[in-house]
């Protein structure tokens, strides 16, 4: 009887540190997010289900082109998930619906659509030398990849590094969009770049 107490106590014990064991890594390493929204399409859907990696950005800064999930800047109870496209030190412009980073236009073929109209130029009004905002030690500059439908750091400015919580990493739902979320590094045109003032 001493033996059976033994191993049922030994599996007890077992079952309750692989169930901690879940909880860390539920809460500490990964983070499930429900998309809500249009404003990632077409990379992202509304409704879809995103596993996001919270550990990595302990040990490396997010990256450009990155999708990261992040504190809601208006309802800190809420996540929204968007692109990194400005990093710290970055001198940043938006005007006519084209990115600057550092006097360079920058190709982002995970846009949705040409901007229409009201798309806003960054900053408001521009900074007298037309390079745009220089972005701080600890600013990052998000945006969504549908940019007609989407709030993000041109409308709310830049966000900390503390505000960022993990990046998205795999699509588990729907099914039949199952895979690694396309994390696409934007690039530098090597011919279109802003004229220099006189």
């Amino acid at each position: 009887m001493k033996f059976k107490s033994r191993s049922l106590l030994t599996e007890l014990l077992q079952v309750g540190l692989l169930a901690l064991g879940l909880y860390l890594v539920i809460h500490f390493v990964v983070q499930p997010v429900h998309v809500l929204g249009s404003s990632m399409y077409p990379t992202l859907k509304d409704q879809d289900y995103v596993i996001a990696v919270t550990v990595g950005y302990r040990f490396q800064p997010p990256q450009r082109g990155d999708i990261v999930i992040m504190r809601d800047p208006y309802d800190r109870s809420k996540d929204f998930i968007k692109r990194v496209v400005g990093l710290p030190g970055d001198r940043f412009l938006m005007k006519a619906g084209r990115v600057y980073i550092n006097g360079q236009a920058v190709n982002e073929a995970y846009v949705n659509q040409e901007p229409e109209t009201q798309f806003p130029d960054y900053p408001v009004p521009p900074d007298r030398d037309q390079q745009g905002r220089q972005l701080g030690p600890d600013e990052f500059f998000v945006l969504g990849d549908n940019r007609n439908r989407s709030n993000d750091s041109r409308y709310f400015g830049p966000v900390k590094r503390d505000q960022i919580e993990g990046r998205a990493w795999l699509r588990v739902l729907p099914l039949t969009g199952f895979g690694p979320v396309d994390g696409t590094k934007p690039t530098f045109s090597q011919t279109d770049t802003l004229p220099q003032a006189a």
